[in-house]
């Protein structure tokens, strides 16, 4: 093996970790806080979802010598912004995450309970997905009605990028973020508490409520596995690699409960940042898990940033974040409505899962998620033809196809 062999590899490897790092992060810093954490528990929640996929992604290479990535689940992350508090506060959503992890294990463990996940009518899931992400995808917008000269440049930057650099776009325009951030607290004179800018971890002891369990655990699972989970597997089968799916589920769902304890969300296969360590672009096919081995050494060392980056976006001016957050997550909102609406069969019962998901409902201390699916589900029962459409078909042989492998 020469040293040009390991360069393409290695380089792709820093690449798929530094743009998925800072595309998403701030999503999920929204989502924990939305749920209850503190801004101490959120940093932690943050730096334990990083050390635990990138230490597992390392090792998932090595074991299997395939450019297997890993990710926090940015829906799910989007998912809680939507959700809010639950029944039993901060110690209820950790739980449910706790719940989320035992549940994506099992999807592996257990080959009916992953035929069944894969079962959810394709169109329905994404539905409920761009319902959850709306709301996200609208902060943009309505921040900059509220700030424009704070929020504009970030926009600005992330349009020019988007033109000249699509895969930089997000982490460029979270730059002219802390840029705006910068400049406003040299401005306003506001510092940042020096020791609020080293990782740490902030156990919670977990508890269980109904609410949370139905809530966030339940559409957590769901999402995580229909909108990161499946695509992922079939990104990898477009390079001509094969994800073994048991142990895929059951080191993410393992990794996503230990990963609980400190405030994290849900850990999952890669979907998008995936071809970035599968592609041609990562070397020879046979050195691409190298890629795979150097992105989760280089989120380690990303890891590390993680009470410094809630510690500046903490000060930030009101809906700076949120627009990250939202640009970061237009690409899944536009894809989610695509997949939604693809078949005129199932557009009443889509339309309906969406509908529900974005109006924010709260029914005995459940969020829209949950009863975005329960709703769709029983529209497409009662009004809609019980054989699904030839797209659909695909979709969901394909998904069956990936939980059997």
């Amino acid at each position: 093996m020469t040293s040009r062999d390991l360069q393409q590899p290695i380089v792709a490897g820093v690449v798929t970790a530094v743009v998925g790092f800072t595309s998403s992060f701030a999503v999920v810093l929204a989502g924990l806080r939305a749920v209850g954490a503190s801004p101490d528990e959120a940093a932690s929640g943050l730096l334990a979802l990083t050390v635990a996929f990138g230490v597992l992604m390392s090792g998932l290479a090595l074991w299997t010598r395939l450019p297997v990535t890993l990710a926090w689940s940015t829906p799910g992350a989007a998912l809680l912004v939507s959700t809010g508090p639950v029944e039993g506060g901060w110690p209820a959503a950790v739980g449910a995450f706790v719940l989320t992890g035992v549940l994506l294990a099992l999807t592996g463990l257990v080959p009916w309970l992953g035929r069944l996940a894969a079962a959810i009518p394709v169109p329905l899931a994404q539905a409920m997905l761009a319902g959850v992400l709306l709301q996200l995808c609208l902060a943009p917008f309505t921040a900059f009605a509220d700030a424009p000269t704070a929020v504009g440049p970030v926009v600005l930057v992330w349009l020019l990028a988007t033109r000249w650099a699509p895969r930089w776009a997000v982490p460029l325009a979270l730059l002219a973020a802390f840029v705006v951030i910068g400049v406003s607290l040299a401005t306003t004179g506001t510092s940042v508490p020096t020791g609020h800018l080293l990782p740490r971890l902030e156990p919670t002891t977990p508890t269980l409520t109904v609410a949370a369990v139905v809530g966030i655990a339940v559409p957590l699972t769901v999402v995580t596995l229909a909108s990161q989970n499946v695509p992922g597997v079939a990104v990898m089968r477009s390079f001509g690699f094969t994800v073994p799916w048991r142990a895929s589920m059951v080191t993410t769902g393992a990794g996503t409960s230990a990963a609980a304890v400190f405030g994290g969300h849900a850990i999952n296969l890669a979907a998008i940042s995936a071809a970035l360590a599968a592609g041609d672009g990562a070397g020879p096919r046979e050195r691409r898990w190298v890629a795979a081995f150097t992105a989760g050494l280089v989120a380690l060392l990303l890891a590390l940033t993680s009470g410094a980056l809630v510690a500046v976006t903490e000060a930030a001016p009101a809906g700076i974040v949120e627009t990250v957050a939202g640009l970061a997550l237009l690409s899944t909102f536009a894809a989610s409505m695509v997949a939604a609406l693809a078949t005129d069969a199932g557009r009443t019962s889509a339309t309906v899962t969406f509908l529900v998901a974005a109006s924010g409902l709260q029914l005995f201390g459940v969020g829209a998620a949950f009863w975005a699916l329960v709703v769709g589900l029983i529209v497409r029962a009662t009004l809609e033809r019980r054989t699904a459409g030839p797209v659909e078909q695909e979709e969901a042989a394909d998904g069956a196809e990936d939980v059997r492998r």
